[in-house]
């Protein structure tokens, strides 16, 4: 066996109740201002102003050890956004609504021992260590663009493998339509959890995607294991779809047979669809998704042209095949 099975994962812990609507909509309102200046003055000079930490990232962030990695095939050739930026410029409530926040503050998040457990429609539902499932297959270094929605986009190498690889060693049930992906709740190692938000955060994707040779299982980035501000110790990473739907820091996939509910769709589902595919003719209902802030080893963010499916086209229109992507956004 390969993978070491156990049961330490503990009770679950209830969501939080929903604060007053104007928390969220102060939070939304910020983002606005960010936007709104983004067009009126240029990407380049608001990232001056208001985004310091892209021009003096705040932390130096050293793994503890290297990964060990073997090459693969997918590579895009845009250049690659540096270590100290893509670790420093993150969302990760959990650990603070600022992009700043998660490097600040996800110093308390225990990455071993780490459990994922394994449940719904499978034939052996299981608990499985992250050191066994690391050790599964071997570990490949993937160059992915990875864009948000809100309108700004990295070039990151990760390292993992494919998620069907994992879900094929599960064996769901032919009756399994859906994954659902949940993240860690422990309000001890997240004590800057933001209140209006129906925790844990969740998140969810059709079979076929899920299976899509893209998915990868993601267990680290730039060589090294996952910085906890970027989804330690493991996550998923969708290089076709805006970036909250790769899910960080799992701790259970459920396998389903209807649609799972995931967070930012049940709170705002006319802005953030269970799709969420990168659609440059398909706006935010606040701010356009044509162009996005580019973040790479240039002195300030530059404005390119956002592609379909993030430029991942080739390798994943097909699952959409029939699909009106307006009102499946």
């Amino acid at each position: 066996m390969l993978l070491r099975k156990s049961n330490n994962l503990g009770p679950s812990i209830p969501s939080s109740e929903i604060t007053p609507k104007e928390v969220f909509e102060q939070h939304h309102q910020t983002r606005r201002r960010f936007l709104t200046g983004a067009a009126a003055l240029g990407a380049g000079a608001i990232a001056a102003a208001h985004v310091p930490e892209l021009l003096h990232p705040s932390q130096e962030v050293h793994a503890a050890a290297q990964l060990q990695t073997v090459p693969s095939q997918y590579t895009v050739p845009d250049a690659q956004t540096p270590f100290n930026k893509a670790t420093n410029y993150n969302n990760f409530y959990e650990f603070g609504t600022d992009k700043s926040d998660p490097a600040r503050h996800a110093h308390t998040l225990v990455t071993r021992p780490w459990t994922v457990k394994i449940d719904g429609l499978v034939k052996k539902p299981q608990t499985l260590d992250i050191d066994g499932i690391m050790k599964y297959r071997p570990i490949e270094s993937r160059v992915y663009r990875h864009r948000c929605v809100e309108a700004w986009s990295m070039v990151i190498p990760w390292d993992g493998y494919p998620l069907s690889e994992l879900i094929k060693f599960c064996d769901p049930l032919p009756s399994a339509k859906y994954v659902e992906f949940t993240t860690l709740l422990d309000r001890k190692q997240m004590p800057d959890l933001p209140g209006g938000f129906d925790w844990p955060y969740t998140e969810g994707l059709r079979m076929d995607e899920a299976m899509n040779p893209l998915a990868l299982l993601t267990f680290g980035c730039y060589g090294q294991p996952l910085p906890n501000q970027n989804g330690a110790p493991i996550r998923v990473i969708l290089p076709w779809k805006y970036g909250f739907k790769s899910c960080k820091s799992i701790v259970k996939i459920s396998f389903k047979a209807k649609q799972p509910p995931t967070l930012w769709n049940e709170m705002a589902p006319n802005e953030y669809g269970f799709y969420s595919n990168v659609n440059p003719q398909v706006d935010h209902p606040r701010w356009s998704q044509a162009h996005e802030r580019r973040i790479d080893s240039s002195f300030l963010p530059h404005t390119i042209p956002t592609l379909m499916f993030n430029g991942y086209g080739d390798q994943v229109a097909s699952l959409y095949s029939g699909m009106d992507l307006k009102k499946n956004f």
